[in-house]
């Protein structure tokens, strides 16, 4: 199903009501969808360089120079990217005709200004200012420039996306290194190093993030949706691109590996990493538990597979429960970039809740939604990353932070107007 489906999917009020969930106006504060509008405005107002529409680390910059000097970081721009292809779906499905036009043309210029920030996503050039240095930050890239094909029909979108999805995969002969995946025990390696003329990765010793993993799943299930069914295998090593098959079964490889080794079946914890043998790192993040959830309905929607959306339910209830049960929110990591899990969140969610009926999540995302909202700093419209605390109108807001609010507001707008 393509994301504007997706997002076309919904529960009315009246049906809501009769299974017992709360509307946003009847959980704790309330939000119109002029507030939507309002908290997306005032996120592009304050964070982004309005001149190269990349997004700005934080409100003290003026402009997006570079990842030195004021660009926020290289895998977040596109997150920022699906909050405006959502709101231009959400205006679509409204047929708001003026806005849905403002933010496809927002959303292409976003697209435009981080080709030309980003050394034209060239993921073989690996400098550390502009450039590719990490694998999960190429393979966010895959995940969106793919869900933006499913939107657009753009080929470059898909072309792009099936290149970064190769060079994780693979590595480069350009760079040196062998890829992200392990063929010899499974999984993905999260890094290269040195950037610089890198060392093969060690099996033993070097770490498989469950960052790298499960969005590897997410990119390849995408992907799977966006190739036609009759496009025949490459008989090259390192092919180009991968069948739908291939791209299914390199997804259900990857999953089958985060599933024995990153995901805790009793709770619906996701660790954060492993390396070797040893025992998983198992601090928990809101980001990892949200791919895992999104590579688990992908992978559920495609086979009919039961077992994934157990998973997804179990890791959503850990996320939901444990995780946020200090204010009954989701929680808030202040560590640089961290504040950008919500909007991760955000997408994952939703594909739970619209495309397998999981309603039981609304009141929870509503809560989070108007405390965050409720909390907003009123003169500049912006919300920060600590939902339960109020945000001063001198404070320095990172993009990352204020990303959250405004990420769930566009995927859940107030019930009357999905």
């Amino acid at each position: 199903m393509k994301l504007k489906h997706r997002l076309l999917a919904a529960c009315t009020v009246a049906t809501l009501l009769a299974a017992g969930i709360p509307s946003a106006t009847q959980a704790q504060g309330s939000y119109t969808l002029d507030d939507v509008w309002t908290a997306y405005d005032g996120f592009n107002r304050n964070l982004l360089d309005a001149e190269k529409y990349i997004y700005k680390t934080n409100t003290s910059f003026e402009h997006a120079t570079d990842r030195w000097n004021g660009a926020a970081a290289i895998w977040c721009q596109p997150m920022y990217w699906d909050m405006a292809l959502n709101a231009w779906q959400l205006a679509e499905r409204l047929r708001d005709t003026e806005r849905a036009k403002k933010y496809k043309a927002l959303s292409r210029k976003i697209f435009e200004g981080n080709k030309a920030q980003y050394v034209g996503f060239d993921f073989e050039d690996n400098n550390e200012n502009t450039g590719w240095f990490i694998y999960d930050d190429i393979q966010w890239w895959t995940i969106t420039l793919a869900r933006a094909y499913q939107l657009c029909g753009d080929e470059e979108y898909l072309r792009l996306s099936e290149a970064s999805f190769r060079r994780v995969w693979y590595g480069s002969e350009r760079v040196g290194d062998t890829g992200s995946y392990d063929e010899h025990k499974g999984g993905m390696f999260w890094q290269w190093q040195p950037i610089r003329n890198p060392n093969p990765n060690n099996s033993n010793t070097d770490g498989k993030m469950a960052c790298i993993n499960f969005p590897t799943v997410v990119a390849a299930m995408t992907l799977y949706n966006c190739v036609p069914a009759d496009r025949q295998p490459s008989d090259e090593a390192k092919p180009a691109y991968q069948t739908k098959q291939q791209y299914l079964e390199k997804a259900q490889e990857i999953y089958r590996w985060g599933e024995a080794n990153l995901f805790d079946k009793k709770t619906g914890r996701i660790a954060d990493s492993k390396h070797g043998e040893g025992e998983p790192a198992w601090k928990t993040h809101v980001y990892n538990q949200a791919t895992f959830i999104g590579g688990s309905v992908l992978l559920y929607k495609a086979t009919g597979d039961r077992h994934y959306l157990d998973n997804a339910v179990l890791a959503a209830d850990y996320t939901v429960g444990p995780m946020s049960e200090k204010d009954g929110v989701l929680p808030f990591e202040s560590g640089i970039e961290q504040g950008i899990y919500t909007a991760i969140f955000a997408q994952y969610i939703a594909m739970l809740v619209y495309d397998c009926g999981q309603t039981k999540y609304l009141p929870f995302l509503h809560h989070t939604i108007a405390t965050g909202w409720g909390n907003r700093d009123r003169t500049r419209e912006l919300c920060g990353g600590d939902y339960a605390r109020p945000v001063q109108p001198d404070e320095v807001v990172d993009s990352y932070s204020a990303s959250g609010i405004p990420a769930l507001m566009l995927l859940f707008p107030p019930e009357s107007n999905r």
